[in-house]
């Protein structure tokens, strides 16, 4: 039976931070959909010993452990080698595993590399998981009564391998019931939330001894309120538990609930537009099309999505969207309020919606810096302006802070959030780092 679990990433490079661990909080979400509760996340550097020691701790904690990553054909490819070292069991070469790989080669019309038969060992005891979409097989294995899957790092591989060899093996117990509901904000800061939580008429909604348990995560502005029941009820009355802390969480905070669960401002706004058929394009400088980009790693966003132009140049703000150039040069009579402005922010916004006859259009202009800042304008000065067919123009000023990166990622996000907040007339809302 499966109650807890402990997620396992491997690698130095998810260590050093070279690469972004995406796999323990896809894995976590789906053990939680079955009832089965992530207790530990663990990140281990390609260490043999690091990582046996670790299998054998964690089987005394949990009921089941997910790894990821390790199963490679190169030396610091490890997690096989620990697995058995964790097991006390010994390396032997599974015939099935190999004429995978062999096959794996062969379709590509390619020779299997001799590096490769590394892939094929497992644990004497263990059972090797098929792996459709790469060389790397996975394992299935035991140390003490804990189960073991060891799976290949790449998203689309273990994603598959997940569904269809994991998943059907789990055994979640079922006289508990885990439910977790998640509803996403944005406008309020997380500490503004938690106070009206405190203050909320039937007591503390995240006082630590009630059940379900509430509690938030703030994240580029997103602050995300989570709702989770673990206990002994039935799914039915769990749900009911769920639904009734929904219900106060919504009273307390409606205006700044844009989502739930997977919901992204994006993917909420890709919906929106959709059930309205209506359309949007970006006009973006100082974010490089990042805007375009989230909303077109939305499914169906071909749907919405007219066109976005990237006019990181005065010269292509004029050209490609009719920014007078009035705005960017002083003359006799007055100062150009120049390229950082709300006079140009909005310039672009109504310049995009009329060549790409959207009903809505963004724009985004600013200085992310590191430099070409001033006293007026620092660092961090960002104008998103939003025009439409059937709003009054929303030009916001913000100030943001941090590295070029991150001023980048705030203004896109601030630019999506100015968009769901009109789409939603809730356009009276303050943004965070709004001025």
């Amino acid at each position: 039976m499966h109650r807890t679990a402990a997620i396992v990433s491997q690698g130095d490079e998810i260590v050093i931070g070279q690469t972004l661990d995406t796999n323990s909080k896809w894995i976590a979400a789906r053990l939680l959909d079955r009832g089965i509760v992530p207790v530990e996340h663990v990140s281990l550097p390609d260490d043999r010993a690091a990582i046996a020691s670790t299998f054998i701790r964690l089987s005394e904690r949990v009921d089941l452990i997910l790894c990821s990553g390790g199963l490679g054909p190169t030396a610091d490819d490890l997690t096989r080698f620990a697995l058995c070292d964790a097991a006390g069991d010994t390396l032997v070469e599974d015939t099935d595993a190999l004429a995978q790989i062999n096959a794996w080669f062969a379709a590509r019309g390619r020779a299997m590399n001799d590096l490769n038969k590394v892939q094929a060992q497992r644990p004497a005891r263990a059972a090797f998981l098929p792996n459709e979409f790469g060389t790397a097989p996975g394992i299935r294995s035991r140390i003490g009564r804990c189960d073991v899957f060891c799976l290949p790092g790449p998203p689309r591989e273990l994603v598959p391998m997940f569904v269809h060899l994991v998943a059907p093996f789990l055994q979640p117990d079922e006289s508990r019931t885990v439910r977790v509901r998640v509803l996403h904000t944005i406008g309020l800061g997380e500490s503004e939330i938690a106070s009206r939580f405190r203050d909320a008429p039937g007591g503390d909604l995240m006082a630590r001894d009630r059940s379900p348990l509430i509690g938030t995560t703030a994240s580029n502005s997103v602050v995300s309120c989570r709702i989770r029941y673990e206990g002994p009820l039935s799914a039915h009355e769990a749900d009911r538990l769920i639904a009734r802390d929904e219900s106060a969480i919504r009273a307390l905070i409606s205006e700044a609930i844009f989502g739930e669960d997977d919901d992204t401002l994006a993917s909420v706004i890709v919906r929106t537009l959709r059930e309205r058929f209506q359309t949007i394009t970006t006009i973006e400088s100082c974010t490089g099309g990042l805007v375009a980009s989230q909303l077109t790693d939305i499914a169906g966003a071909s749907e919405v999505f007219r066109t976005g132009w990237v006019t990181y140049a005065n010269e292509s703000k004029s050209r490609e969207v009719g920014v007078p150039e009035s705005l960017f040069k002083d003359s006799a009579a007055s100062k150009a309020p120049g390229a950082v402005s709300p006079e140009v922010a909005l310039a672009m916004a109504q310049g995009g919606l009329d060549a790409a006859q959207a009903d809505y259009a963004i724009a985004i202009t600013g200085i992310a810096g590191p430099s070409g800042g001033t006293p007026d304008k620092p660092v961090g000065t960002v104008y998103v302006a939003l025009a439409s067919r059937t709003h009054s123009p929303d030009v916001r000023r913000f100030a943001f802070i941090g590295d070029r990166s991150a001023i980048r990622e705030w203004s896109a996000r601030a630019a999506l959030a100015t968009l769901w907040l009109n789409l939603s007339d809730r356009q009276s809302v303050r943004l965070l780092r709004q001025v």
